[in-house]
C-alpha cells in the first residue's frame, strides 16, 4: 500500500518536473525575437551612403577595439580578453562566410547585437556588450550591418576558442543571466527631457557603453545598473587593474568640476585641464570618442552633467592646499617624487596645463581605490593618437627603477598632499599589479577601420 502510494506521489511530482524541465529547456535554447525580423535587406542593394553611416556607428560602438589587434586585418578578431572564468577571444566579425558573419541575414545580426544570440542559438559571452547594445535603434543596427557587410573586407581567419574549462564553458546559463540583468528594449525618449539631452543617454548608455566599464559590478558580474535610474550607474569601477572613475557630478572622484565643455575637450583631444586620457581610457579615446561629432559630443557632456554625485560615497569636496613637495623632504616618497615626478607634475602638484595633468585633485589621488594610480606608475601610459598624431610626452614606466615600496612610498605621499585625501598604497598592492601588469607600449597603436 505504502509502495503504491509513494509511486502515484512521485509520478505526480514528476509531471511538474517535467514541464518545468521542458520550459527551461525551452528558455535556454530559443532564440529572441528580432524586431527586423521581416526586414530582408540584400547585401548587394545597400546603399553607400547607409554604409557610411554605418561605420560612423562602428565608431560610436567601438567595435574595432575589441574585434582588432595591432597589424591584423580590421574586425578579423583575436583579441585576448580576461574574464573570472577564463580567456576569451573576440570573434572574427568580418563578413567572410566561413569564419566570419558573412552569411549573417539582418536578424541574425540583430539578435546578435541587441541580444547576444548568433546562429544555432550560440549564447555570446557579455563581454560582448550587448546589455548596452540592447538600446540600439533599428536605425543604428541596420546601419552597422550595411558597414559589416559591405564597408569591411571579409578575412578568413579562424576564431580562437575560449580557455574557459568545462562545466563552465556551458553557455546554456547565460540564457538565465541575460533574462535578469539584460536590457531587451531600444532606449526610449524621456519626453521629460530636451533632445539633445536624449541623445547624449542613448549614446552613453548605448553605443559608447559607458556603463561596461564605470559602472560597478554585482556577483554575478552584472552591471548594478544600466541607467540613471538607479545611482550605482557609473559610480566608478575597478575592472582589469584600472580604476574606471565615476562619471557623475561627484566632486571629487566623478566629474564635479568639470565643465560641459571641458567634458568635450577631453573626449575629442584626451586631455584638458584637469586630466590626461590613460589606461583604457586611452583605447577608448584613440579608437572613438575622438571620431564623435562635436553634437555628439555635446550631448554627451550633457547628460553625464545631469547625473548627481553622492556625498556619502564621494566625501567631502577637494580644495587645494598649497604646499612645495620640497617643504616635505622628510615624509617618505617625498624625495622620489622630488627626483622623479616634479619635472612633469610640479613641485606644487598642479601640472603643466593640458599636457602634464595635475595629481594635485586628481581622480586617482582622492579615490579610495589606488589600482590606477600603481598601474600607471609601474606600466607608463599607452600612446595617445589625436587627429593622426602621437602625443609628444607620456608617463614612462617606473617598474624597472622602483621598488614596490619605493612605488607606494612615493604614491602614498601624492595621496596625502594638496589636499588629497586618497589614502596610503601599500607595497603589497603595488607587487600584486606587477606580477599582473606589463609596460603600456610606447609604440602608437592605431587599429583600422577598413
Amino acid at each position: 500500500m505504502n509502495n503504491r502510494r509513494f509511486a502515484r506521489t512521485a509520478g505526480w511530482l514528476a509531471v511538474p518536473c517535467l514541464v518545468a524541465a521542458g520550459l527551461l529547456a525551452w528558455y535556454v535554447t530559443r532564440e529572441p525575437v528580432s524586431r527586423l525580423e521581416n526586414n530582408h535587406t540584400a547585401v548587394a542593394d545597400i546603399d553607400p551612403a547607409l554604409v557610411a553611416r554605418g561605420e560612423y556607428v562602428a565608431r560610436l560602438s567601438d567595435c574595432v577595439a575589441c574585434h582588432s589587434v595591432p597589424g591584423g586585418a580590421p574586425f578579423a578578431g583575436g583579441l585576448e580578453m580576461a574574464t573570472p572564468l577564463g580567456a576569451i577571444h573576440a570573434t572574427n566579425i568580418t563578413p567572410e562566410p566561413e569564419t566570419g558573419i558573412g552569411r549573417y541575414s539582418l536578424a541574425d545580426f540583430d539578435r546578435a547585437v541587441r541580444h547576444g544570440v548568433a546562429p544555432e542559438s550560440r549564447r555570446l559571452y557579455p563581454a560582448m556588450p550587448y546589455p548596452s547594445y540592447a538600446k540600439l535603434s533599428d536605425d543604428d543596427v541596420r546601419a552597422l550591418y550595411a558597414f559589416f557587410m559591405k564597408g569591411v573586407a571579409p578575412v578568413k581567419q579562424a576564431n580562437i576558442p575560449s580557455a574557459i574549462p568545462f562545466p563552465l564553458n556551458l553557455r546554456w546559463p547565460i540564457a538565465l543571466w541575460n533574462g535578469v540583468f539584460a536590457d531587451t528594449e531600444p532606449y526610449v525618449a524621456k519626453p521629460s527631457q530636451d533632445a539633445v539631452w536624449n541623445r547624449g543617454a542613448y549614446l552613453v548608455q548605448g553605443a559608447g557603453h559607458c556603463g561596461s566599464c564605470h559602472t560597478p559590478r554585482g556577483l554575478a558580474f552584472n552591471e548594478k545598473a544600466l541607467d540613471e535610474s538607479a545611482t550605482p550607474y557609473l559610480a566608478g569601477a575597478l575592472l582589469d587593474g584600472w580604476y574606471a572613475p565615476s562619471l557623475r557630478d561627484d566632486h571629487n572622484t566623478g566629474l564635479g568640476r568639470w565643465s560641459e565643455p571641458e567634458i568635450v575637450q577631453f573626449l575629442k583631444t584626451g586631455r584638458n585641464k584637469h586630466a590626461v586620457v590613460y589606461g583604457s581610457m586611452t583605447e577608448a579615446f584613440n579608437n572613438s570618442t575622438q571620431f564623435m561629432s562635436d553634437d555628439d559630443l555635446t550631448a554627451i557632456a550633457r547628460y553625464l552633467k545631469s547625473l548627481p554625485g553622492d556625498r556619502q560615497r564621494d566625501g567631502q569636496p577637494w580644495q587645494y592646499q598649497t604646499v612645495s613637495a620640497t617643504e616635505r623632504l622628510d615624509a617618505p616618497g617625498a624625495h622620489t617624487y622630488v627626483t622623479r615626478c616634479a619635472s612633469c607634475h610640479g613641485l606644487d602638484g598642479k601640472g603643466q596645463s593640458e599636457w602634464m595633468p595635475p595629481l594635485a585633485g586628481a581622480t586617482s589621488a582622492l579615490a579610495k581605490e589606488s589600482a590606477s594610480a600603481i598601474n600607471i606608475t609601474l606600466n607608463g601610459s599607452q600612446r595617445v593618437v589625436a587627429a593622426g598624431v602621437p602625443d609628444a610626452y607620456r608617463m614612462p614606466a617606473f617598474r624597472e627603477q622602483l621598488s614596490d615600496q619605493e612605488i607606494a612610498e612615493v604614491l602614498s605621499f601624492m595621496r596625502s598632499t594638496w589636499g588629497n585625501q586618497g589614502g596610503a598604497v601599500e607595497a603589497q598592492a603595488v607587487n600584486k599589479l606587477r606580477e599582473r601588469t606589463d609596460p603600456a607600449s610606447s609604440s602608437p597603436i592605431i587599429l583600422q577601420m577598413r
